[in-house]
């Protein structure tokens, strides 16, 4: 796998840049963890299983605490295998509200940094719900993290909450159960994250149906490393409001039209779909070519602790690699507001700031 977005060759964000107001649309809470509060968690949680070993990453991870270098090496993963154990090491060691305030409330400051005003993160409930976990205590450390992130950082948080494909329907009725349960407590979606092929959209179905009943907005992601026709049923079997990821769309010009005209957003993550492989060079990312026919494209960063990214330089990327002018920028950062799940006078707020 290529572990390099071409990043390291780009300016750093330009002023322009880190004073425009974003919004981040598709950010995987336990992705946002870096190397120090990672190991920070080691010494709290020393866990016993086994998680990594050197065959995908450039450390052995077998229960021992772990140092900030020991966290940064697990973060230096060969292969898509590698980075989802480095999401396993983060999520062995979560394990109860402290922890989730603390990533949460670190979250919110890094968003603040990088001029990101409102994000809707995606929260792995589904994979707290596989490992046998109960989710509300943790889901209170969340909300006094999001409470002091809000007050010291003036970063606004809702949330998603994402099952997992290949987990199956059953997982995912739990997952959408207690978003309904707890939306009048920031939860404002679901998702469907994970292997693609082992999980068609259309067994969540009556899920997304019954979701959408009790006033949940609903995204997926889709087309991230499978093709266009994984895009399609998230739109038609899901009735999907965002495409997360979205990267194979431009292989089906019938669907890149719909999107356009539909006005259907995609969650764009360059950098992650680089360094995953899903796209095999940065160069080759369709994101201009999407932008260029008429598709509402937002930018994200997904997991950006475990693929070196940041909100800003993904728009640096966009400027540098891909030619977007500071208007083609500020016309993304009005997508990731409009595209957002806030109430229309909300995102009249943020957009009249644009």
């Amino acid at each position: 796998m290529n572990s390099s977005t071409g990043s390291e060759k780009l300016s750093g964000p330009s002023s322009f840049i880190r004073s425009l107001p974003k919004a981040e649309l598709h950010l995987h809470l336990e992705g946002t963890v870096d190397p120090a509060t990672l190991a920070e968690l080691s010494r709290r949680h020393p866990t016993t299983l086994p998680v990594l070993n050197n065959r995908y990453s450039d450390v052995s991870d077998s229960g021992r605490v772990l140092s900030e270098d020991d966290a940064r090496a697990i973060y230096r993963y060969k292969d898509f295998i590698g980075f989802l154990m480095a999401f396993k090491a983060v999520t062995e060691r979560l394990r109860d509200p402290d922890d989730y305030e603390l990533i949460t409330y670190r979250m919110c400051e890094e968003l603040a940094r990088e001029g990101c005003v409102y994000a809707e993160p995606y929260v792995s409930v589904g994979v707290i719900y596989w490992r046998g976990g109960e989710f509300d205590h943790l889901f209170d450390g969340m909300e006094r993290g999001r409470e002091r992130g809000e007050r010291d950082f003036g970063v606004k948080i809702n949330w998603i909450f994402d099952a997992v494909r290949h987990f199956g329907p059953d997982e995912g009725w739990k997952v959408v159960e207690k978003a309904i349960q707890l939306r009048e407590r920031n939860v404002v979606g679901i998702g469907i994250g994970g292997d693609e092929a082992g999980g068609p959209a259309e067994n969540f179905r009556e899920i997304y149906e019954n979701a959408a009943k009790n006033g949940l907005h609903l995204t997926a992601h889709a087309g991230e490393s499978t093709g266009p026709e994984s895009i399609w049923s998230a739109m038609n079997d899901l009735k999907a409001e965002r495409i997360g990821h979205g990267l194979h769309a431009i292989e089906d010009p019938e669907l890149v039209e719909h999107l356009a005209k539909s006005g259907t957003a995609i969650e764009v993550c360059v950098s992650s779909n680089v360094r995953t492989g899903c796209c095999r060079a940065l160069a080759e990312h369709p994101v201009r070519k999407l932008f260029d026919a008429g598709v509402k494209i937002t930018i994200a960063t997904d997991d950006p602790e475990m693929f070196g990214c940041t909100l800003t330089g993904e728009y640096q990327i966009l400027q540098d690699q891909f030619g977007f002018s500071d208007d083609d920028l500020r016309r993304v950062a009005r997508n990731s507001f409009e595209a957002s799940f806030l109430p229309e006078t909300e995102k009249q707020k943020y957009l009249a700031a644009i």
